[in-house]
């Protein structure tokens, strides 16, 4: 394919005839992090640990102070400073290896952890924003996962750090793009304020909304007003799953989302055979996850079958509106009861004798569940549409990275 004019093929992809590619290597110098045995640790320097990189692409004083400290004397080989890159160098997957975070402003005395490389400046050929969303570039994320070894856990080092190319635009170039993406990141950051904001105006409508008023309300144990089953496997599932549309759906907690309240569909399938091993469930029941996510319930929109790390909710719609019942469940109340009788075993985990002991407070008049659950609904809803958005400008800030950090888009 013919390169578009000003345009020149490299190691890692067409870039920009003025852009350099440069070996990370040749521009930082790498460093491990601190290893101390845990009597160090106590009150006493700010240590920037693996969290703190793997969360925010760049770090800043308030990211780490109040955190974890560190006590010990010979500290200035790990001490970090403005402009320094720093990237996790150890994880349970590849994809996770290897990501990076720009240190904004000073951190008097911080230093960094042994789940951390250091990698320093060696001249200013980076604008520090700029860095910020560089090294989180696909082009460069590919090379460092590529590069790492993987035996328990993968594992990236200096060495392999320091032969990830670089794309390198002029520095002009570099301020205006990580502008575009700054701003974007303040769009996408007042939005999800937003959000938080709904979300504990919602908390404490609920609060208030589902406390039970004397004389119109009472108090039910869930197993006399709900039947309550456990899902079912067929074994060994992999001789049940099928491509073929008229599968039964197996639903998985894969197919949930962590912001929704309703399954609607299903990634794999089984044959009908499967359906005697398992548990069948239909649209309007209701799952809980018995371990995963714990209790957290979920409203079917589909028909299907449950593996048995569900429990499901069923025929309880002659006491209970089914909206209402979902916040009834979502409330403190709710959780509370679950983690004091979980509590015992040692590990939280629910089954059906536990949920069906759970107690839930109603009004007696469904006409009241519906207006409390149509509130709740509305504000819901409001939260959703923001939602959409933070996931509509966030595929939008993925493209302009793509975009600006390969040059395609240019801004100088």
């Amino acid at each position: 394919m013919e390169l578009r004019a000003g345009y020149k093929q490299t190691e890692i992809g067409v870039f920009p005839e003025d852009w350099d590619v440069v070996d990370l290597g040749e521009k930082f110098k790498i460093k491990n992090g601190l290893n101390k045995a845990k009597e160090y640790f106590g009150y006493g320097t700010p240590i920037v640990n693996y969290m703190d990189v793997f969360n925010n692409s760049g770090i800043h004083k308030k990211d780490v102070e109040g955190k974890v400290f560190v006590n010990f004397q010979e500290k200035e080989n790990y001490k970090i400073k403005k402009g320094d890159l720093l990237f996790t160098r150890t994880s349970e997957t590849p994809n996770e290896i290897g990501m990076s975070s720009v240190v904004l402003e000073e951190i008097p005395e911080a230093v960094f952890s042994g789940f951390v490389l250091r990698a320093r400046e060696k001249d200013e050929s980076f604008n520090n924003e700029y860095k910020k969303y560089c090294f989180r570039s696909n082009e460069v994320r590919k090379q460092i996962i590529s590069s790492c070894s993987y035996t328990t856990r993968a594992l990236t080092n200096g060495k392999s750090l320091s032969v990830v190319k670089i794309p390198l635009p002029p520095l002009p170039e570099q301020t205006a793009i990580a502008t575009v993406l700054s701003d974007t990141d303040k769009l996408l950051q007042a939005i999800e304020k937003k959000i938080a904001k709904k979300r504990l105006i919602k908390q404490g409508a609920m609060q208030e909304l589902l406390r039970p008023k004397e004389g119109s309300w009472e108090r039910v144990i869930l197993n006399n007003v709900i039947d309550v089953n456990r899902g079912g496997s067929p074994r060994p599932i992999h001789d049940y799953i099928t491509s073929s549309p008229d599968g039964i759906n197996w639903i998985k907690i894969g197919d949930t989302s962590r912001i929704s309240k309703y399954i609607t569909g299903s990634k794999e399938k089984i044959i009908q055979e499967g359906v005697q091993n398992s548990r069948q469930v239909k649209v309007g029941d209701f799952l809980l996850s018995n371990s995963m996510s714990f209790g957290r319930p979920y409203i079917l929109k589909i028909d299907g079958c449950i593996h048995d790390g569900w429990l499901v909710l069923q025929n309880y719609e002659e006491n209970f509106n089914r909206e209402f019942l979902y916040y009834t469940l979502m409330s403190k109340d709710i959780f509370n009861q679950y983690m004091a009788k979980a509590s015992g075993s040692g590990v939280l985990n629910l089954n059906k004798e536990l949920v069906k002991t759970v107690e839930l407070n109603k009004p007696k008049d469904m006409v009241e569940q519906i207006r409390i659950a149509t509130i709740l609904s509305d504000m819901d809803n409001e939260i959703e549409i923001l939602e959409n958005q933070l996931a509509k400008y966030t595929q939008v800030k993925q493209g302009l990275m793509q975009n600006l950090l390969t040059g395609k888009i240019r801004l100088v």
